[in-house]
């Protein structure tokens, strides 16, 4: 199974729990509101790390729901 990157970390989600996975998502949105709201008001550059934060979590999810997968086999 493949790992994923927050905040400039690599982690391999076989040695994480679901719960810490959802936890690192929910840290990593949460410091993405600063973004969105500069990105509200205008600022592009705000807007590219955002997209670069949605596509990181987007991977995240995805090994949340693999894990939880393999762990119901």
């Amino acid at each position: 199974m493949g790992g994923y990157c927050l905040r400039g970390v690599c982690v391999a989600p076989c040695f994480m729990s679901v719960e810490a996975m959802m936890q690192n998502m929910i840290d990593e949105l949460t410091d993405a509101m600063k973004d969105a709201a500069k990105h509200d008001k205008g600022v592009n550059a705000a807007g590219t790390r955002v997209r670069k934060t949605m596509q990181s979590v987007k991977a995240a999810a995805q090994d949340v729901r693999k894990q939880v997968q393999a762990d119901r086999s």
